[in-house]
């Protein structure tokens, strides 16, 4: 409960109203990247039902890399830091090209695999919502 208020007295302070009532060389600017209510694949956003853990990690994928096929038992955002990755989506036969600057709101439960076909690196920053102490990562045999 106690993250939980910490993390919206959080939201607060950044919020644009909060900033309103700034000095002008002190205001917050607030840019939405994102808004969804369902993944890449269209499958509605579930959070985990108990004990929700967040996890939050960064990637660097060199060029010519080729994610293993996997798949999440939970929910996984993705920001792309850094460079193009191809994802293909191997149960809808789907695949997405994602670029710097681009937010990912990965597959659930649904086999893919992930690529840099570019030049430079790709960095991710990745975040998981999984049940506490749960991986989010299933290799395909």
């Amino acid at each position: 409960m106690k993250s939980l208020t910490f993390a919206l007295g959080l939201l607060l302070a950044a919020s644009p109203l909060y900033a309103d009532t700034q000095p002008a060389a002190s205001k917050v600017v607030v840019k939405p990247v994102m808004s969804a209510t369902t993944t890449s694949s269209g499958q509605p956003i579930v959070l985990p039902q108990k004990d929700a853990q967040v996890i939050v990690s960064t990637y660097e994928i060199p060029p010519g890399a080729v994610l293993p096929k996997h798949k999440h038992p939970f929910p996984r955002y993705g920001y792309v830091q850094a460079g193009t990755i191809e994802v293909t989506n191997l149960d809808t036969g789907k695949t997405e090209i994602f670029k710097t600057g681009d937010f990912i709101v990965e597959a659930v439960g649904q086999w893919h695999f992930g690529a840099n076909k570019g030049t430079e690196p790709v960095k991710l920053l990745v975040i998981d919502m999984v049940e506490k102490g749960a991986a989010n990562v299933v290799l395909q045999k």
